[in-house]
């Protein structure tokens, strides 16, 4: 059995994700849909071709993974492509944000990733996928988004030394890198300021856009994916420029 799995699905660009992945690959048997409102996955559900398999699951939580754990050991499936879009952020200073909220994060885009990755990995096969959801923000110092951005990085950095490490059973691992994207992400991630700033308005971006670009890049086999020409140039900036300067221009322009 062919499937796809994508978490963070109830929303966003797991939502979008589903919806392309749904279009474009046909051969899929079934598409995986994770999330932690049982409504928005049978609302999706309902949305995609495929059949779908539904999980009503925080991936954070030891529990809820095993059972997905147990599911995989039922069904053995093929998994074709894992796709990871479940995060979060939060914007503002370091030290004016509840610790709670930092280390909730920590435990969503970092570790939770990774314990979904090692749970998949045996199911799945030569010319699969594993796409992970990272940032723009991973590539430099992002003051204001210190730990997003730091969470961000460990995404990137994971997804391309295990890109290195699955080479020879050609399992295609890449990071999706977008900058600003116009989901519910926000809603969350501004409850410590005063609501988005003029940068993150001007330089925003569909998540329709950001996912036919990551889906097209992951045909052709790309580490990252970055989602506009603004953002690549953004991404050869961080790599010629001292992060200093960045991280002094970036402060200056998120006030």
């Amino acid at each position: 059995m062919k499937v796809a799995i994508i978490t963070g699905a109830t929303s966003g660009l797991g939502w979008e994700a589903a919806v392309q992945i749904d279009e474009r690959f046909k051969s899929l048997d079934e598409i995986w849909i994770i999330g932690r409102r049982e409504d928005k996955l049978l609302e999706l559900s309902a949305c995609l071709a495929h059949s779908t398999r539904s999980f009503t699951m925080d991936v954070t939580d030891a529990q809820d993974r095993k059972e997905f754990c147990e599911a995989l050991k039922k069904y053995r499936p093929n998994i074709r492509m894992l796709f990871q879009s479940a995060g979060k952020g939060l914007h503002g200073d370091f030290d004016k944000m509840k610790i709670e909220d930092e280390t909730e994060m920590l435990r969503l885009n970092c570790e939770a990733l990774l314990e979904m990755t090692h749970l998949c990995l045996p199911y799945m096969r030569k010319n699969s996928h594993i796409i992970h959801i990272a940032s723009m923000a991973a590539f430099l110092p992002f003051p204001g988004y210190s730990v997003y951005g730091a969470s961000k990085a460990f995404v990137l950095n994971f997804s391309r030394a295990l890109r290195a490490e699955l080479r020879k059973r050609k399992i295609h691992v890449m990071a999706v890198c977008p900058g600003p994207v116009n989901t519910p992400f926000f809603d969350v991630s501004e409850r410590y300021t005063n609501g988005l700033s003029a940068f993150k308005k001007k330089f925003m971006n569909t998540p329709e856009k950001v996912i036919k670009k990551a889906l097209n890049d992951a045909g052709s086999h790309r580490a990252v994916s970055v989602d506009n020409c603004i953002m690549r140039f953004c991404y050869f900036l961080s790599r010629v420029l001292s992060h200093d300067f960045i991280a002094g221009l970036l402060r200056f322009l998120r006030t």
